[in-house]
């Protein structure tokens, strides 16, 4: 089993903890797209990330200084958001972080696929961003198929904890054989599921943790979550998908 998460939009260097352990796999079509984004004036590339011109200044000058092989952090703890927060790596014990690495997989607009240990330089690049390189107008024809191949779990299994945005680019790509099972955190409201973001995202990084640390390598073990309130609903879920309900209470 193999399990794909998304990245955050906020990330912060740690050098200080653990050393990265590797250069992402995908490092030749990171340098075409560094080079890309270096190219592109203050104005287009606040257009293109879609943000303000306080934060396209940032990201400007931090592509433009950027080293992709040097005073790198681990992927894992590079990234700042919600999802992270409560997979809380940084407290991990040694068996979890050697199962991440084994089994946990980033999905990353600028650096493609990547193992809980690459080393990674902040950036700022969404996979909807609309990119103009190699003849490609988007992220999702810049990386093609090479995501979806690069998930090759020994079970066929891929558990998807990524957003939609994210699991997009892997979803039709993926080798044969292999079957992607979705995870919906929700609450009842009227008879129907509803998803809330905030939530969806804090519950994405406790399964986490609570796969890494039960060590669990059969998908079908995933559902004995049971944190934050959830509980696994057999008549929710099917062989796509599995349901965790809100608890009242």
């Amino acid at each position: 089993m193999e399990i794909i998460i998304s990245p955050a939009k906020k990330m912060r260097t740690a050098h200080d903890f653990l050393a990265p352990g590797a250069l992402p796999a995908f490092l030749e079509q990171t340098e075409t797209l560094l080079a890309y984004l270096r190219a592109l004036p203050p104005d287009a590339l606040r257009q293109l990330l879609r943000c303000n011109e306080k934060i396209a200044a940032e990201s400007y000058a931090q592509y433009q200084r950027m080293d992709l092989r040097r005073g790198l952090s681990p992927a894992i703890l590079a990234f700042d958001g919600i999802q992270y927060r409560y997979m809380a790596p940084q407290v991990f014990e040694t068996g979890a972080f050697a199962y991440a690495e084994a089994h946990l997989r980033i999905l990353s607009g600028f650096y493609g696929v990547l193992r809980p240990f690459d080393g990674v330089a902040p950036y700022r690049l969404e996979m909807q961003a609309r990119v103009r390189v190699d003849g490609h107008d988007s992220l999702y024809s810049f990386w093609g198929g090479r995501l979806g191949a690069a998930l090759c779990p020994e079970d066929g299994v891929v558990l998807n904890l990524a957003s939609a945005e994210y699991s997009k680019a892997v979803a039709r790509c993926l080798p044969a054989g292999v079957r992607m099972m979705d995870c919906v955190f929700g609450a009842l409201e009227g008879g129907r599921v509803r998803e809330k973001g905030v939530h969806v995202e804090m519950a994405r990084g406790e399964m986490v943790r609570f796969l890494a640390e039960h060590g669990i390598t059969d998908v079908r073990d995933a559902r004995g979550f049971d944190r934050l309130g959830y509980a696994y609903c057999a008549a929710r879920s099917d062989g796509r998908r599995y349901v965790f309900l809100k608890q009242p209470g």
